[in-house]
C-alpha cells in the first residue's frame, strides 16, 4: 500500500512522477502529492483524492525542476486530507520526505521535537522524520550520515525518499520492512516502491535490501549498509513487459487477470513437470527432505491464506502428515510451537506482505527452514526465504487477487503430489492420474471463460442483495472463504462463508425469504450431506445458486440457478470452481456501479502490520 516514485535527471520531473504514480495506483491510496527541487527551494503540491485531483492542482500550480519525489498515500495516521498527504516538509522547508510504512515511536519523537519548537502541519507519523532530519542536519554536515543517524531513531517500518536543498544533486533512499527499488536510466535514475513505476523508462533495477540506504545521482548510484559501508549490488533485469501491466483491451485489470488464468496455470505447471514427474528441485526440495517431513506449517494473509486452506486439505489427504495453517497477523502473537524439522511455508502474492514477512522471520529465529510461494521475483519474502517457488502468474494489478489465488493453489497441489510420491502415501497409478488431470486444468479454465453469459445473468438478478452466504464441504468449504472474500471486497455486499454443516449451529437464524445462498458442489464424497444443507435453507425461503460440474444431476432437482465447470478430479476442483465465483463478484460490482480494480479502503500490497 502507498506508492513512492522519485526521479533525478535532465527532464522535467513532474510528468515522470505522475506517470509512475499512475502505475502504482493498484496499491491503493486516498491522496497524492509531488515535491520538486528548483533554485534552492522545494515546491510541493498535494491533494486528497485520486491522481486526477492532483493533476488539476498541478495545472493551476505548475512545478518546474528535474529532481523530484512523489507519493500516493493510504491513510494510517490521520484522515485523508491535503495536510496529511505526502510529501512532508521540514519546518524550514529544506527537507522533503515521502514514506511507506509506520513509524511506531512517532509519538515520543513528536513530543521531543515539539519541545524543541517544531510545529507540525499534519497528524502523520511521516512528518516526524522530516523535522527530525532537519534537527540532525544542525550538527551533521553529511546528508548520508544525517539520514543514517535519523533512521536509527525510528522504530517500525519504512521506505523513504528524501530531498534536501543543501544537496540538490541527489535523492536519498532508505528501507526497512517496506520495499524500495532503484531504476537505472541513461543520464537519469529513479526510485520507486515497485517495478511497474519505472518500467516505461528502464528494465535495470537495484533491489534494496533490509537496512540499506542509497544516494541516487543523475549519473550514478551509491548504496551503503547501516554502518556506512559501501554495498556492491547486482543489477536485476526485469523480464516482463510494459504491456503485461496494461489492460489489453479489457474493461478492467481484474477481468483481464481472470481471463489470464489459463495462461498463468500453464506457466506455473509446465516448467515443474519433467519426464512425467513433478520436479521441485528449483526450491531444493529433495526427496530425502520431503520424506522426513513430519508436519507442515503454512502461514499467509487474506486470499493467500485461503489458498493455504486448500493446500492443507490436499497435503493431509495425500501425504498423511498434519498441516497447521494460521493467518500471519496472529501467528507470532500466540507464541507458536515450531520444530526445525517442520516444513514452514509462507504464501504471498507480492512477497512484501508485512505480517507474512514477520512470520517468516520468527520461523527463522526458531531454526526453521522456510519455503516461500510468491509471484514477485526479487521480493523481500523471496530473498529472505531459504527456498522459493514462483507462481509465474505475471503482474497482478487489480487489488482483488484472482490468478494469484489459482496459481498458489496449483503450487500447493504440486507440493502435495510430489511429497506424497516421495513418502509413498500415494499409489503411482493414482499419482499419474492426478498429474494428467492437473495438466488439463488450463484448457478447462479457458473453457469456463469461453461463455460467461450465465454468470452475467445471475449477477444481474442478485446484485441488489445486501447479504449472501457461501457454503460447501471439504475442499468446497475451503474454497467458500475465497469466493466470499471476492464478493465483499469489490461489490461491498456483506457475505459469510462457512462449512455447510455449521449452518444449523446458529447462522441459519439469518436465512430469510429471498436470501441468496451460494453452494459449492464439487466434492462427491460429501454431496449428499450438502444436498441436505441446501434443502435446509430452501425450506426457509432462501434462493440457492450452485457451482458444480456440468455433467452432475445432484443439484438440478433442487435449484434452477446453476453455474457449471468441466468435470475434473474432485481434489483439483478448487482451481476451476473459483473462476465462476470470481466472475460473479466482478459482475456484481459492475452492476452496482463500482470499480473492481480499486475497492475502497483496500491496498494491493499490505506492507504495514
Amino acid at each position: 500500500m502507498c506508492g513512492i516514485v522519485g526521479y533525478i535527471g535532465k527532464d522535467q520531473a513532474v510528468g515522470i512522477l505522475m506517470e509512475g504514480l499512475k502505475r502504482l495506483e493498484y496499491r491503493g491510496y486516498d491522496s497524492a502529492g509531488v515535491a520538486v527541487l528548483r533554485g534552492g527551494e522545494i515546491d510541493v503540491v498535494k491533494a486528497r483524492g485520486k491522481l486526477d485531483c492532483l493533476r488539476r492542482k498541478l495545472e493551476s500550480t505548475p512545478l518546474s525542476g528535474s529532481v523530484g519525489i512523489g507519493h500516493t498515500r493510504w491513510a494510517t495516521h490521520g484522515e485523508p486530507s491535503d495536510e496529511n498527504s505526502h510529501p512532508h516538509l521540514s519546518q524550514s522547508g529544506e527537507v522533503a520526505v515521502v514514506h511507506n510504512g509506520i513509524i511506531e515511536n512517532y509519538a515520543p519523537l513528536r513530543e521531543k521535537l515539539t519541545a524543541k519548537g517544531y510545529r507540525f502541519q499534519s497528524e502523520t507519523d511521516t512528518e516526524v522524520f522530516a523535522h527530525l532530519l532537519e534537527e540532525t542536519l544542525k550538527t551533521e554536515r553529511d546528508i548520508l550520515g544525517a539520514v543514517r543517524a535519523t533512521v536509527r531513531q525510528l522504530e517500525g517500518a519504512y521506505a523513504l525518499g528524501v530531498l534536501c536543498t543543501r544537496f540538490p544533486d541527489r535523492i536519498l533512499a532508505a528501507r526497512k520492512d517496506s520495499p524500495l527499488i532503484i531504476g537505472l536510466g541513461e543520464g537519469c535514475n529513479y526510485i520507486a516502491s515497485d517495478i511497474p513505476a519505472v518500467l516505461p523508462y528502464t528494465r535495470r533495477v537495484y533491489l534494496l535490501e533490509e537496512g540499506e540506504m542509497a544516494q541516487v545521482f543523475a549519473d550514478h548510484v551509491e548504496i551503503y549498509d547501516m554502518e556506512g559501508e559501501p554495498v556492491h549490488k547486482e543489477v536485476f533485469e526485469v523480464t516482463w513487459s510494459v504491456d503485461a501491466a496494461e489492460r489489453g483491451g479489457y474493461a478492467h485489470f481484474m477481468l483481464k487477470e481472470i481471463y489470464d488464468q489459463g495462461r498463468a496455470m500453464r506457466d506455473t505447471i509446465r516448467p515443474r513437470i519433467k519426464d512425467g514427474r513433478i520436479d521441485l528441485s528449483e526450491a531444493n526440495l529433495t526427496d530425502e527432505m520431503l520424506r522426513g517431513v513430519r508436519r507442515v506449517v503454512i502461514t499467509a494473509c487474506g486470499t493467500a491464506s485461503y489458498a493455504g486452506q486448500v493446500g492443507r486439505v490436499l497435503i493431509e489427504k495425500l501425504c498423511r502428515v498434519p498441516v497447521e495453517i494460521d493467518v500471519a497477523s496472529e501467528f507470532r502473537y500466540r507464541d507458536p510451537v515450531l520444530d526445525p524439522e517442520d516444513l514452514f511455508v509462507v504464501v504471498s502474492q507480492s512477497g512484501e506482505t508485512a505480517d507474512t514477512l514477520a512470520a517468516l522471520r520468527l520461523a527463522h529465529a526458531r531454526g526453521c527452514k522456510v519455503l516461500a510461494i510468491t509471484n514477485v521475483v526479487g521480493s523481500t519474502i523471496a530473498r529472505e526465504a531459504d527456498s522459493v517457488l514462483y507462481t509465474w502468474a505475471g503482474p497482478e494489478i487489480a487489488v482483488a487477487s484472482t490468478k494469484a489465488y489459482t496459481t498458489q493453489v496449483l503450487m500447493l497441489t504440486m507440493i502435495a503430489l510430489h511429497m506424497a510420491l516421495c513418502k509413498g502415501t500415494l499409489e503411482p497409478a493414482r499419482y499419474d492420474e492426478l498429474l494428467k488431470e492437473l495438466q488439463r486444468l488450463p484448457d478447462k479454465a479457458e473453457e469456463i471463460l469461453s461463455d460467461v453469459t450465465p454468470v452475467q445473468r445471475y449477477a444481474a438478478r442478485f446484485f441488489s442483495q445486501e447479504d449472501m452466504f457461501f457454503i460447501g464441504r471439504g475442499l468446497d468449504s475451503a474454497l467458500c472463504m475465497e469466493a466470499s472474500l471476492k464478493l465483499k471486497e469489490i461489490s461491498y455486499i456483506h457475505s459469510e462463508a462457512m462449512a455447510a454443516g455449521e449452518l444449523k449451529h446458529g447462522t441459519i437464524a439469518l436465512i430469510e425469504p429471498g436470501r441468496l445462498v451460494v453452494a459449492l458442489c464439487t466434492q462427491g464424497s460429501t454431496i449428499e450431506k450438502l444436498r441436505s444443507n441446501i434443502r435446509e435453507v430452501l425450506t426457509r425461503g432462501a434462493v440457492v445458486l450452485t457451482i458444480g460440474y456440468e455433467d452432475s444431476d445432484a443439484e438440478k432437482e433442487l435449484t434452477e440457478y446453476r453455474l457449471t465447470i468441466p468435470r475434473t478430479d474432485d481434489l483439483l476442483a478448487p482451481a476451476l470452481a473459483v473462476i465462476p465465483a470470481q466472475l460473479f463478484a466482478y459482475y456484481c460490482a459492475i452492476q452496482r456501479g463500482y470499480d473492481p480494480d480499486k475497492p475502497r479502503n483496500l491496498a494491493k500490497s499490505v506492507t504495514v502490520e
